[in-house]
């Protein structure tokens, strides 16, 4: 938007280069016309707003993240990295509210024409890149460019060592930046080792940006952070890429989740682990929903402790008649451990934990990644037991569940 100029005060709708000729006295070379064929004016003509504003949020961002590299106070550093954060989320959002139809202040050319030149920059990089690294050219391998998302791409230069990666990404992002309109600049950011592309948004990896150790496990789009799906999901998850990104052990992670699912089918598995929540933002839903009927369940019981509008509805789900819903199966967690209501291992197994994993396992166990995970000797024995009894206290807040145990 910076580079191009593109706002609201500097479009010209219904261009046509006769029109603009004629009508605007514009030439040529005083207008733009982006690769969504919508037409800008120049910076030289009209300095537009939106640009303005993005240089402002932007130079801020770049004050406060230069203050958090020479500040030493914890309080202070948690302060400065939440100020470039929020103006980070400020000047994305700039963009964002040009394509929100139900906004106040919508302009599809703008938003239109940023997808496109993202789409044309994003191309541009691949083809650079590729053209460049190459082994006639002196490297060691030719590059891939192996995922492009919105504003990034990730390359595997095929190097052995994460020096020499660190070298050619670096390199790479001079290159890129010099073809490209001030002030738009590609950065290297990270190196992924060892990196798990599962599809498009879903990816996990050791995150590096020094050689010689990691910063963190990267999780995108996976679930190990999501609230709606229920703890057991999110940790078996995280332990299964800890086993394959840290400790190289996919035998491991196979064992292990293996012995999850055995858990699980035997009900071993604290109820804590199981239970799923989600906000009730709406009662009426064009599909029901279990929460939602959940709620409206609870109401009947006792209005006066029932979920209301805004809340987070904690629920498991309970064994019942074959081909049951899922909505009608749903309980609050409270009542089953007063109750002794069975839970639906089963469910948690088809519904909750078997598309996830086989996301991840079936490019590292192949075609029968289904028939080894949640098919195997593993899953024979099975036992029906009612919930646990002696729990004596529930806590439940906006963010999280906690139990707390007193076996009589």
């Amino acid at each position: 938007m910076m580079a191009h100029n593109l706002c609201y005060t500097t479009l010209v709708l219904g261009g046509t280069r006769e029109k603009l000729r004629q009508q605007e006295n514009l030439q040529d070379d005083q207008v733009e016309r982006t690769p969504a064929n919508n037409y800008f004016v120049k910076s030289e003509v009209r300095r537009g707003l939106l640009p303005e504003i993005l240089e402002s949020l932007l130079a801020a961002r770049k004050r406060a993240k230069n203050d958090l590299k020479v500040e030493t106070d914890p309080f202070k550093r948690k302060v400065l990295d939440g100020r470039q954060l929020a103006l980070k989320i400020s000047a994305n959002s700039v963009y964002g509210f040009t394509g929100a139809q139900v906004g106040k202040l919508p302009c599809l050319e703008i938003s239109g024409s940023v997808t496109a030149y993202g789409r044309t920059m994003i191309e541009l990089t691949k083809n650079e890149v590729e053209s460049h690294y190459t082994q006639a050219n002196g490297y060691e391998n030719n590059a891939v460019v192996i995922y492009g998302d919105t504003d990034s791409v990730m390359v595997n230069f095929g190097v052995k060592t994460l020096e020499r990666s660190m070298e050619l990404g670096r390199e790479a992002a001079e290159l890129v930046s010099s073809k490209f309109v001030h002030p738009i600049k590609l950065e290297f950011e990270k190196v992924y080792y060892p990196y798990l592309l599962i599809n498009k948004k879903r990816y996990a990896g050791l995150y590096f940006t020094r050689p010689d150790t990691y910063d963190k496990m990267d999780c995108k789009g996976i679930e190990t952070v999501r609230r709606d799906n229920s703890p057991l999901v999110a940790n078996l998850m995280n332990s299964c890429l800890q086993k394959l990104l840290i400790e190289r052990d996919p035998d491991g992670a196979v064992a292990y989740v293996k012995q999850v699912i055995a858990d699980l089918l035997c009900n071993r598995i604290d109820i804590s682990h199981l239970v799923i929540t989600k906000e009730l933002a709406k009662t009426d839903y064009a599909a029901k929903q279990a929460h939602v009927e959940l709620a409206a369940k609870m109401k009947k019981r006792d209005p006066g402790t029932a979920p209301k509008l805004g809340d987070r509805v904690p629920y498991v789900i309970c064994a019942a008649a074959k081909n049951t819903p899922a909505y009608q199966k749903a309980e609050d967690p409270l009542y089953v451990l007063e109750n002794s209501v069975p839970i639906d291992a089963t469910y948690y197994l088809e519904q909750q934990l078997s598309k996830p994993l086989l996301r991840i396992f079936e490019h590292i166990l192949g075609y029968n990644a289904e028939s080894i995970m949640c098919n195997g000797e593993h899953t024979r024995t099975r036992t029906v037991v009612t919930s646990q009894s002696g729990w004596t206290c529930w806590i439940y807040d906006q963010e999280k569940v906690v139990f707390g145990a007193a076996n009589p």
